[in-house]
């Protein structure tokens, strides 16, 4: 699912990616809708894509995906575990949902408010636009396209899926935060 990066343990980043620095990890738990991406295996056919964060004992961030597969009408989940590749007051993590096996999570772009988030993975072929809400501004979308672009991303390949489905709310979601 959203971020289930099959990588074996690349945990860089594309050329011409900064992570965000003066990173607040507090800001950024809780839930977050995904709003378009380069689609992957993981991913293909879900809609209504959210990832919630939270803090674990340990320290770790854990890290819950979920999406709805129209083909089997059914609430497909994942569950990871993210850490800071370095500091954690810069956005480079990695994220693993298989074991002992880590992807990239870049966040390097970030809304002042926290409202919005441009990541990449490891690589030109994992990008993400996630939002605090299931819609954004056609600014940052446009601005999203842009910057991909402009760093050798495929954006004719960036799927904008529904984010939201018709008086359904995704398991663990108060129906407030889903509007």
């Amino acid at each position: 699912m959203l971020l289930g990066l099959v990588l074996i343990g690349c945990t860089g980043m594309p050329e011409g990616i900064q992570p965000v620095t003066g990173f607040e990890q507090s800001r950024y738990l809780g839930t977050w809708h995904e709003i378009a991406r380069l689609d992957h295996s993981f991913e293909r056919g879900l809609s209504a894509v959210t990832a919630s964060y939270s803090l674990k004992d340990n320290g770790e961030i854990r890290v819950i995906n979920r999406g709805f597969d129209a083909e089997s009408e059914s609430w497909k989940e994942a569950e990871g575990r993210a850490q800071f590749v370095d500091n954690p007051t810069v956005a480079h993590l990695k994220v693993s949902f298989f074991g002992p096996f880590f992807g990239s999570y870049v966040v390097f772009e970030l809304g002042e408010e926290y409202d919005y988030a441009f990541i990449s993975g490891y690589n030109t072929s994992y990008a993400w636009l996630l939002a605090r809400t299931p819609q954004v501004s056609d600014e940052i979308k446009q601005r999203f396209e842009r910057r991909l672009g402009e760093l050798g991303f495929s954006t004719d390949e960036l799927i904008w899926p529904e984010t939201q489905l018709p008086d359904e709310t995704p398991p663990g979601i108060e129906a407030s935060a889903a509007r």
